[in-house]
């Protein structure tokens, strides 16, 4: 039996500290410290209410930077829209049982639109605070909140530009590395269950379909949260990576994942009878399983950085004469051989999809 696949490289620490929610808390503690030194120094009616500058600060540390700024635009516009709110109730009626219920009930059903959705909670918690807290002096009371969340948030966008502004890009390459690594260990362990006397011992690969769809939807989320990261960030500058390839990898490993979950549903059908039955008949267990193996190394050629053209060149030969022993059991029942045949065609779609990436690569080059 063939090593299991090596996992992943480990994030590097300097990329781990700088990624860590323990810098986060850090930078948040300084952010909110520095917001609350400096509010009393803000002119005009803003001093009277120092305490929200602290709470501005906290809104905008978020794990990346434009997320802070989206977080922090977000929050500030809902907060002006939950004054003005507060406002047209001042103006054309006064706080009262009804006019507050209504202003609280209208502030939630803005804070649901898509564009102001990240900070859209204040809208009804400022409509509120202005009509309870604010009462008489609302006005000044409104400039007041306002002014010093602006200072806070001001505050906490600096920091969190100053200080190691999260980028996420090598935690995310390596997250499509421990990918790569489950899914090979998945086919290798696979293959053994073809050619061990039936059933196997092992059986962990038959129930692991549920994992590997959710490892693809935190992978994706990965990605997508590298790519955030690196906007308006002074450090992606300094560690340029066009995410394409990323982007076209993740693609490529959602789909192989299809495949495989449809292979793995197959092959367990035919040992354990589960879902559906199925029967897949001896003669083909062996050269598929060869076939697995040789696709599984595909992925950790690709995990190892070489050129997965042999690697590609080789899944494909595997899978030909499994394919060719397919084609002489003319004399198996019809169950027997749609059963190899579709484990056939998930092996070939994946072995395409990684073809087609080996000759970009090539191109590339």
């Amino acid at each position: 039996m063939p090593p299991t696949p090596p996992r992943a490289k480990r994030l590097p620490w300097k990329a781990w500290i700088t990624d860590s929610r323990l810098l986060l808390a850090a930078k948040t503690s300084l952010a909110v410290g520095i917001a609350w030194f400096v509010a009393p120094f803000v002119p005009g009616v803003g001093a009277e209410y120092p305490y929200y500058a602290p709470l501005g600060a906290l809104i905008s540390m978020t794990p990346t930077l434009m997320s802070s700024v989206r977080m922090s635009l977000q929050t500030l516009a809902s907060l002006a829209i939950g004054m003005l709110l507060a406002g047209a109730v001042i103006v054309f009626s006064e706080p009262n049982l009804v006019t507050i219920a209504l202003v609280v009930g209208l502030g939630t059903l803005i804070a649901g639109l898509r564009w102001i959705k990240a900070g859209g909670d204040y809208v009804p918690v400022a409509a509120l605070f202005v009509l309870i807290i604010g009462g008489p002096d609302a006005d000044s009371y409104s400039l007041g909140y306002l002014v010093q969340m602006t200072v806070g948030v001001a505050v906490g966008l600096l920091v969190n530009l100053a200080i190691f502004p999260p980028l996420r890009v090598t935690a995310a390459v390596l997250r499509l590395g421990e990918f790569r690594a489950l899914l090979a260990r998945h086919l290798d362990e696979m293959a053994s269950a073809l050619v061990e006397a039936w059933p196997p011992e092992h059986e962990e690969w038959a129930t692991r379909s549920d994992i590997l769809r959710s490892t693809a939807d935190e992978v994706r989320a990965a990605i997508i949260d590298a790519d955030d990261s690196r906007k308006g960030n002074p450090r992606a500058r300094l560690h340029h990576r066009d995410m394409t390839d990323d982007y076209s990898d993740l693609y490529d490993l959602e789909t192989i994942t299809f495949h495989v979950r449809d292979l793995t549903d197959v092959i367990a059908a035919s040992i354990w009878e589960r879902q559906f039955a199925a029967d897949l008949p001896e003669h083909t267990r062996e050269p598929l399983s060869e076939a697995l193996r040789a696709i599984g190394a595909v992925l950790i050629a690709r995990n190892a950085g070489d050129d997965t053209a042999d690697a590609v060149a080789a899944a494909d030969a595997a899978l030909q004469t499994a394919l060719s022993r397919l084609d002489d059991s003319r004399d198996s029942s019809p169950s027997s051989l749609s059963t190899a045949a579709s484990a056939a065609i998930s092996a070939r779609r994946i072995v395409a999809i990684m073809a087609q990436r080996a000759g970009e690569k090539n191109d590339d080059a």
